[in-house]
Formats: structure tokens, sequence, C-alpha cells
């Protein structure tokens, strides 16, 4: 396998020029429009189509990433997006724009092929900052916003958009040239893999997370830049900055956002993530002035990038048998995240004539993802305290207060010979201990509830071995007994460790 670190510079700087060519339209939508005439809603069209294919073309790049490997795959797409580059660079009218506008999405699908691979090259507890290193080329998207209006003003739309076929030339020789020949493949049917995944709700769980974080990064990436000029009455190339800073803000957070995945709870982060975004959309549904709507859109960016780190980080953990379909399932996800919210606020803004419903939906969808990701949370721990009930040694038996068996463990089964079927439902008695006096149960009840605790030795019946007994409450929070715990452990074993 290549050197890793080559890897990821490659890999990385390949999503740069990716994101560069996909954002082409968005940005250069003012020159555009000055030349070939677009009413509004055919303007929200080009700008958005890129980000149809950029997202449906990433399921079938992230399964094809793990199988023919990240070289051979940037190398094809370089070749190909030479075709929409030069068709838009001769274009006249919406329909020479739309066709090169929707085969452009091909350099935003590229975002599958990296991240499937370089996990391959680097330790689990490093995937998320891997990840959201190569994420972080999407500051491609900030490079087109700053230069291109530039450019355009000195040599023109047409030539400018022509320059990016250097740029795809060179990259494409790159990948054919450095990439890694021997990268690791996995060669699985596509069925199979989602027939593994597709009732898994943790799937559709950080589908609708990445949906709102890229979706609103790609949504905002699109439409600030004509927003911006016709709203704000801003200039073409201070609206072009105004939108590098945005993008450069949540690219660089991306990593952040990664690196603290690593290190803390990827699930509390994303609570402060959307807690985030519903306080910023809020704001942004005023349509306050320009220094509030700054804020806004900068405080959107902090919480896209951290939530895109996080989210990446938590796809390897719960699929990495998968993780090339599910990369592309989540991600395209998130492209479609960007598709749909242009549309919906010209929409609004044509029937209403502001933008306020528009931004308060994204707030509701904010919401809706932090009440998710608070489940999620509180179902984790769940599941991490039923793994250690069923995974201890010790035998447990779980009783309500008035003593009847809700509950056993496999280690109960072994430790006494009775197994759920045989308990649940009736009282400690059923077990038939042997060896105690017939008051036995009293007395150990009567401990139980006036002590808090019993704790002795009792006889297993059916395998005719020595326990040790212990029982102790289980409060709520409120400090009143719920349940009552029983614990086992077999004295011989004890002794022979001993």
């Amino acid at each position: 396998m290549g050197q890793p670190s080559l890897q990821l510079f490659l890999q990385t700087s390949s999503l740069i020029v990716g994101f560069m060519v996909w954002v082409i339209l968005s940005s250069l939508m003012p020159f555009i429009s000055e030349d070939i005439s677009l009413n509004a809603q055919q303007l929200t069209w080009v700008a958005a189509a890129p980000v149809i294919l950029g997202s449906l073309l990433r399921i079938p790049l992230g399964y094809w990433a793990n199988r023919f490997g990240a070289r051979t795959l940037f190398f094809i797409s370089f070749l190909i997006l030479l075709i929409p580059v030069y068709w838009i660079s001769r274009a006249t009218t919406f329909i020479d724009l739309l066709f090169g506008g929707l085969l452009l999405g091909i350099g935003g699908a590229v975002f599958s092929i990296g991240v499937t691979s370089i996990p391959k090259y680097f330790p689990k507890e490093k995937h998320g900052f891997v990840n959201g290193v190569y994420g972080a080329g999407n500051i491609g998207t900030a490079l087109t916003a700053f230069l291109a209006p530039v450019l355009a003003v000195r040599l023109g739309w047409a030539a400018t958009v022509q320059l990016f076929l250097v740029l795809l030339g060179v990259f494409a020789l790159l990948n054919f040239l450095i990439g890694d020949r021997k990268e690791p493949r996995m060669v699985v049917s596509f069925t199979a893999q989602l027939k593994e995944i597709y009732r898994n709700e943790k799937l559709w769980f950080l589908c609708f997370f990445y949906f709102i974080t890229f979706g609103s990064f790609v949504a905002f990436t699109v439409y600030l830049p004509n927003f911006l000029v016709t709203h704000f009455q801003l200039t073409k190339v201070d609206a072009g900055f105004r939108t590098a800073g945005f993008i450069t803000l949540a690219t660089i957070m991306r990593p952040v956002g990664g690196w603290l995945a690593d290190r803390l709870n990827s699930f509390v982060m994303l609570m402060f993530v959307f807690a985030g975004f519903t306080i910023a959309a809020i704001l942004l549904s005023f349509m306050p002035d320009m220094t509030l709507f700054t804020i806004g859109c900068l405080s959107i960016a902090v919480c896209a990038g951290i939530g895109n780190g996080t989210v990446f980080k938590l796809v390897p953990l719960y699929f990495s048998k998968q993780s090339g379909i599910v990369n592309g399932l989540v991600s395209a996800m998130g492209g479609l995240g960007g598709f749909f919210p242009p549309l919906i606020l010209t929409m609004v803004f044509n029937v209403t004539g502001h933008y306020a419903i528009g931004f308060m939906a994204l707030s509701e969808f904010s919401l809706a993802s932090l009440i998710l990701v608070m489940w999620m949370y509180f179902q984790e721990n769940l599941s991490i305290k039923e793994r250690i009930f069923e995974t201890t040694g010790e035998g447990i038996m779980l009783t309500d207060t008035s003593g009847r068996i809700r509950s056993v463990n496999p280690a109960f089964t072994r430790l006494t010979g009775f197994d759920g079927d045989d308990v649940i439902g009736k009282t400690p008695q059923i077990l038939n201990f042997g060896k105690m006096d017939e008051d036995f149960y009293d007395r150990m009840w009567k401990e139980v509830r006036v002590h808090g605790r019993w704790k002795g030795e009792v006889w297993s019946q059916k395998r005719d071995t020595e326990l040790a007994l212990e029982w102790l409450p289980i409060e709520n929070d409120g400090g009143e007994v719920q349940y009552y715990a029983a614990m086992f452990s077999d004295l011989s074993e004890t002794e022979a460790r001993e």
C-alpha cells in the first residue's frame, strides 16, 4: 500500500480540484446572467443542477472506491469532467448551462472516493481526524468563489471556465502516476451490502444529520453569491469574497470536528451542533441587517464544519464492513440537502416576498435533529448497559419490588441451571436452592427491605454448587426503589482463582 501521508495529500488535493469545478456556475452566475438571459427560477435551477448528480453519483462512487481504488476513479472522473467544463465555456442558452451543470456534479461526487479510501491507511482512533482533513478539501469551493469573480473581471467568464480544463488535466495525470496501485480492494455484491444495512436505523439517522450539516454548507455556497448581490446590493467581487469566507470557516472547522470526535463523545458534539444550527437559523429568518446576517451565516459555517467532521467519524465506527456504500448514501443525502433549500427559498420568496419561512424551516429541521441525537445518545448508553448485563461473568437476576423476576442474564443460567423461561414472572423461591430452612426467604427479604442489601451463600440444586448471593436495590432519580438485583457467583471458581 502507498504511503499514507502521500495518499492523504493527493486525495485531499484531488477533492479540492473536484469541488473547485463543482461550483463554477454558482460562483460565476452574476457574470453569466449578463450574457445569457435567465429568469429567477432558471438562475436557481442552473446553480442547483450540479448538486443533483453530485449527490446521487456519490452512492456508486463510494461502492466502486472499495472495488477499483481511488486512483482509478479520480483519474476517470477528471477526464469526464473535461466535457462539461468545455461545454459551459461555450454555452449560449439556459439548456447549455443546465446540461453542463448537471455533469459538473461529478466534481462533487468524488467526495465519496476519498472518504472510503483514506481510512484504509490509518488506525481507527485517527479516522475522525483524517476524514476531517480529507473533507477539508471542500475549501475548493472557497477558492473558486474567491478567484473566479476576480478572473472573470479581467478575462471574461468563458475564459475563466476554460482555465479549469488545465487543472483537471494536471490532476488526472497526477492520480494516474502517483495514485496507489496496491490499495486494498473489497469485492462484495452491492445488493448484498445494501441488504445488510438498509434496516439499520443508525444509517438513516446519519443520512438525515448530514442532510442538514453538509446540505447547509452546499446550499449557502450555491445561493450566497447571487443572494448577496440581489438582496444586499453588494458588488459581485464582494459577494464572492464573503462567500469564500463562509466556505473557508466551514472548511477549517471540519478537521477540528473530526479531531474532537476522536476524543469526545460524538453525540454530545452533535447536540451542540444542532442547537447552534437552530439558533442561527432563527436569527436569519428575521432577515436582519448585514452585520447580524453575517453573524448568523458564520454560525452556520462553524456548526456545519464541526457537524460534517463528526458525522464521518461515526460512519466507519458503525459500518466498517460496508463503509463504501454507507459513505456513498450518507454523502449523497448531504448533497441533496444542498439541492432543495435554494429552490425552496426561491419559491417562498416568489410567493411571500421574503425568505423568513425558508430559514425558519432550517431551524425546525435542526431542532428535530437535536431531538434525534439526544435519543440516540441515551439509546447508546442503554445499549452499553445491556451489553454489560449480557456479557458479565456474574449471574444477575432482576426482580420488581413485589419480588417477581423480570430478567436474568446468560451467566445466571450457567450458574443456576435455570433459563429465563423457567423463572421470569415467578418469585426466587422457584429456584429451589435447597439446604435452607423454610423461612430463609422471609428473613432474606426482610433484611433487603430494612437494610437495603443482603449477602450470603446459597446452593444451586440443579448444579449442586455453592453460590455467593448478594441482593441490591436499584433506585430511580427520586430515591425510590424500583427493582432488586440479585448477583450470583460460583464460590468454587472464586476459590480456585485465589
